[in-house]
């Protein structure tokens, strides 16, 4: 069973980290380690074609690649052979393969736009294209921009093959208990430290006048657009959602997207060309131009205005939630009640305030992975202690004042199927969808066109990518 979970974390990390040029989300590193090798293998290596997979190729440069890739996300890279590397990469060629076979489209247009989020990233920690081009070793922008554009569409269709491949792969109650029962007591995973956070949140008050300003400016917004002015330079330089006002406030979505119901119905409701009234959401106030409709997807772009906070507004806030919790600490009403009834946030309300892991959908926080700004605000808090009021910068919603408390404190401890079930299943799960991986690429090496060099035939692959 300890197979089971090196086996799963090493499948996690060759199909995460060779993607970096697709989700480059780490500050790259200003120096690499590759892994070393003996001289000997070095000087004999000549660049060049080592496997193929149907009409992909490999190069020996490729591995290496992939090592870089790796290390700049600070991974490490010290117990990865390059014969599992290459397994990796064999992997990657034959979802991209088949995804081709099976008529799955990556448009151009959507690697060109991740592209130039990559390479704006790029610039932006190494401080210059030129830097950029000569930390990856290429000769020149273009020859950089060509195989950045093509390792990122390989990578689209790799993605979508898999996604393609598991996506309808689910884990039954049952199946999770089974997966439990067969692991051995002496080889229970054992689960970090973690903590249970709930909070109150009062939001100030925004002044009607100040409402109405945002929405005339946005009428004079629409009314200079029809005019003839661009929407999209104006969603550039006017609005207040940093997701989208670089690329002109511009989002595509479809009925399943998940926007706030306000901002779909409106622009479903739209024919193209057609921009909205200002309207209101609980970011904001919006307007909405329709560019194109393609059957249940619409492409639009929309600017976003958020209404100034008075300090008034913002003092009175505090005020209120400083008499929230001196209410909670003279036991006039416990903290889940003062949530429920007090608190302005809708998404916490119900549940008294408890928080919900973003990464995990419980409640509970690895105090290892928790988010470094919650970690420093409930550190230090003790049992029942409640935090002092503190400023929530919120880039959707703006200021907001909210108290926290932990609930629940969980020590490191062995997996107990009762506590611990969400992360069971999410382990048996990833164990089924490596199976169903595994059955489908066996399938689909024994279709592929595969040829290895006589370098890497003696390689202990996980896949029989060699045939007999």
């Amino acid at each position: 069973m300890k197979f089971i979970f090196k086996k799963i974390a090493l499948v996690v990390l060759l199909t995460l980290g060779t993607a970096f040029f697709a989700n480059a989300q780490e500050i790259i590193k200003d120096t690499i380690k590759q892994k070393s090798e003996p001289k000997s293998t070095q000087k004999k290596r000549v660049d060049g074609v080592i496997a193929t997979v149907g009409d992909y190729i490999i190069l020996d440069s490729d591995i290496d690649k992939a090592y870089l890739e790796l290390s700049s996300q600070g991974n490490s890279i010290k117990d990865i052979t390059r014969c599992q590397m290459l397994g990796k990469l064999l992997e990657d060629k034959l979802y991209a393969h088949q995804a081709i076979q099976d008529s799955i489209v990556v448009k151009d247009e959507e690697v060109k736009e991740k592209m130039n989020e990559q390479l704006s990233y790029m610039v932006e920690q190494l401080g210059s294209m030129e830097k950029v081009v000569q930390y990856f070793k290429k000769s020149n922008e273009d020859e950089f921009r060509t195989e950045l554009f093509d390792i990122i569409k390989m990578n689209k269709l790799t993605s979508e093959m898999q996604k393609k491949v598991v996506d309808a792969i689910e884990i039954t109650p049952e199946e999770t208990r089974s997966f439990f029962k067969k692991i051995p007591e002496s080889e229970l995973p054992v689960f970090g430290a973690e903590m249970e956070v709930a909070q109150i949140i009062v939001n100030p008050i925004i002044a009607e006048s100040e409402k109405q300003r945002v929405i005339t400016r946005l009428k004079e917004i629409k009314a200079e657009v029809l005019a003839g002015s661009s929407f999209k330079t104006r969603a550039v330089i006017y609005s207040d959602d940093r997701g989208s006002a670089a690329n002109g406030g511009f989002y595509k979505i479809n009925r399943k997207t998940q926007f706030v119901k306000e901002f779909k119905d409106v622009a479903f409701s739209l024919g193209e060309g057609e921009v909205s009234e200002p309207f209101e959401t609980e970011f904001g106030y919006h307007i909405i131009m329709v560019e194109k409709i393609k059957g249940q997807e619409v492409e639009l772009r929309h600017i976003l205005m958020m209404p100034k906070v008075s300090d008034q507004s913002l003092k009175d806030a505090k005020e209120k939630i400083t008499l929230i919790k001196k209410r909670i600490e003279d036991k006039e009403i416990t903290f889940a009640d003062a949530a429920r009834t007090l608190s302005d946030e809708k998404e916490t309300r119900a549940n008294g305030g408890i928080l919900i892991n973003p990464k995990t959908q419980d409640t509970h926080f690895d105090l290892t992975k928790m988010d470094p700004t919650l970690y420093s605000e409930v550190s230090n808090l003790k049992d029942n202690e409640i935090s002092n009021p503190i400023v929530d910068e919120d880039p959707k919603g703006g200021k907001k004042y909210k108290i926290l408390t932990i609930t629940n404190r969980i020590n490191e401890h062995p997996a107990d199927y009762g506590k611990d079930y969400i992360k069971i299943k999410d382990i048996a799960l990833k164990e089924k969808q490596i199976k169903a991986i595994g059955k489908w690429t066996e399938e689909k090496i024994k279709e592929t066109y595969i040829k290895i060099n006589n370098e890497y035939q003696n390689c202990e692959f996980t896949n029989q990518w060699v045939k007999k």
